[in-house]
């Protein structure tokens, strides 16, 4: 147990650092080569925070596990707005003006959609898959779609929200050496968490469902918190906003269809349909109506905030007696 716990601890401490050494030197890597900071940010930094999920969970579905896959996405996307909004517009009341994070809420709430739908069968086959990813594909090409379009107005305030948190300097090399550092790291600490999570699952006699939807799905998350902090405490806040609709739109898309192309079919625990996916579906709908202002720009409040992080204790303190019981 001591060795699985250090495992997970370190997998998770090397895993933000990764991700985060990964981002920036694609990011970097991306403004040498002319990209422009909205579709940088829009794509690049959306799945660099994301990168954590999406291993985790490709790598645990590879080893048997899927259950813990399926609860990394879910729990991932339920921490990511009832978490990490939560603490954020704690901080700072977010002020939501941008009208490219705008329009992909309604894009976050079809995904959804998409995804409760090909799951009511209780599980996720290879074409479920197939579907979940190609609807990632669309929604890349969708939104530098939109990037582009930002960029040539020039009126989307969330681009020099992005172009100021891209490194500017960053030589060609230096930004390959990054990338490539931030990817072994996060491989491997992801090979750490897995094993060290699945351990600890067996030795507690609780499902990896749950595993994935607590652990896991926290420190994978833990990226987007320190993100979006950060981001508002710099005033930044469509980019705070931002980062997370893009992560929970990939999680879906992408985390999702990992166990159904890897197990095919992946059998969803019964809890899945009844209780977390409804969950994180009413915290959607919830951010949707927060952000959207009747007139002008949205706001979500302290007060807003701080209902939103009790949701998330409250869920983690169900999901605890549930797995005593």
């Amino acid at each position: 147990m001591l060795v699985s716990s250090i495992a997970v601890l370190l997998g998770l401490i090397v895993m933000i650092w990764g991700a985060d050494r990964c981002v920036t030197g694609a990011s970097a890597l991306a403004r040498n080569l002319g990209v422009s900071p909205l579709v940088i940010g829009l794509t690049i930094i959306g799945f660099g925070t994301s990168a954590p999920e999406l291993l985790v969970s490709g790598l645990a579905t590879w080893e048997g596990n899927p259950g813990l896959a399926v609860g990394n996405a879910i729990g991932s996307n339920i921490a990511n707005i009832a978490l990490v909004i939560g603490v954020t517009a704690l901080v700072s009341p977010l002020i939501v003006s941008s009208k490219t994070v705008r329009r992909e809420f309604p894009v976050l709430l079809a995904v959804v959609l998409l995804a409760f739908i090909l799951m009511m069968d209780g599980e996720l086959s290879q074409i479920d898959g197939v579907v979940l990813i190609a609807g990632l594909v669309a929604m890349v090409a969708w939104v530098v779609h939109l990037g582009l379009q930002g960029h040539e107005s020039g009126s989307d305030p969330v681009e020099q929200e992005y172009d100021d948190e891209i490194p500017k300097d960053m030589s060609m090399s230096k930004a390959l050496a990054w990338l490539i550092v931030g990817l072994i790291l996060l491989l491997a600490s992801s090979k750490a968490l897995v094993w060290g999570a699945v351990n600890i699952a067996e030795a507690f006699g609780v499902s990896d469902l749950i595993i994935g939807l607590t652990i896991i799905a926290i420190g994978t998350s833990l990226p987007e918190l320190t993100a979006s902090v950060m981001s508002v405490l710099k005033k930044e806040d469509d980019l705070a906003i931002g980062n997370i609709i893009g992560s929970n739109m990939i999680n879906i898309l992408g985390v999702l269809a990992l166990p159904g192309l890897i197990a095919a079919p992946a059998i969803l625990d019964a809890e899945v349909m009844s209780r977390d996916f409804p969950f994180m579906a009413i915290l959607t709908v919830v951010l949707l109506i927060m952000a959207f202002g009747r007139k002008g720009a949205g706001k979500i409040s302290r007060l807003e905030g701080g209902v939103l992080l009790i949701s998330f204790v409250a869920y983690m303190v169900y999901l605890y007696l549930s797995a005593v019981s």
